[in-house]
């Protein structure tokens, strides 16, 4: 059972560490958001990313994020998930819970998804239970550490902008989550490097 990374909703990445990596929702009812083999609440992403941008810029940024770090087998098959007939692992169990909709219009990343968390997240610790990993951004703001995975600064900024509109189904209504909006005037306004030059909300 592998992830398949040419879907609809997760998007390819650059990485400075891996290539190409997988990154975004993979299900409208929830706000989860897979890394590759990670998976994490946007929400909790947002606030970290609030916390960051109000961080002292001389300073260096160390932190830890609570993330499900998926075994290969666990992850599943989201196209097949999606089509329904292959409901295999946590993203296969996840649309046992929430099928994909019949009607393309309803395909929108709903804003109210967080208030899954609770189940979702209980189903994701069946698979395996959250555990905090390391996230470093380095003095100079280039580039930021998630785990194992690196991005620079532009690779970080695309994947802010990812979670601004919605991933590829965009927000419901074009609503957003408050904690989405309070993470783009967080950056904005940040005067951490690592959020310098930044252009992912416009």
């Amino acid at each position: 059972m592998v992830l398949l990374l040419h879907s609809p909703m997760p998007l390819l990445f650059e990485s400075v560490s891996h290539g190409d990596l997988a990154f975004g929702f993979f299900n409208i009812e929830t706000d989860m958001l897979l890394l590759n083999d990670y998976f994490f609440f946007a929400s909790d992403f947002c606030r970290h990313v609030t916390d960051l941008a109000r961080q002292h810029a001389d300073k260096p940024y160390r932190s830890a994020w609570d993330v499900h770090v998926m075994p290969h087998e666990a992850v599943g098959n989201l196209q097949g998930a999606i089509a329904g007939d292959d409901l295999s692992g946590f993203i296969g169990e996840a649309y046992r819970l929430f099928p994909f909709p019949t009607e393309a219009r309803a395909f929108k990343q709903n804003p109210e998804g967080h208030s899954t968390r609770e189940r979702v997240e209980a189903l994701a610790t069946t698979f395996v239970p959250a555990r905090r990993i390391p996230v470093m951004v380095n003095p100079n703001g280039e580039f930021i550490a998630i785990g194992n995975y690196a991005f620079n600064r532009p690779q970080f900024h695309a994947l802010l902008s990812y979670v601004w509109l919605g991933g590829y189904p965009r927000w419901k209504d074009d609503v957003r989550p408050a904690y989405v909006v309070q993470m783009a005037a967080a950056a904005e306004a940040s005067l951490h490097p690592l959020f310098a030059g930044i252009a992912a909300f416009s």
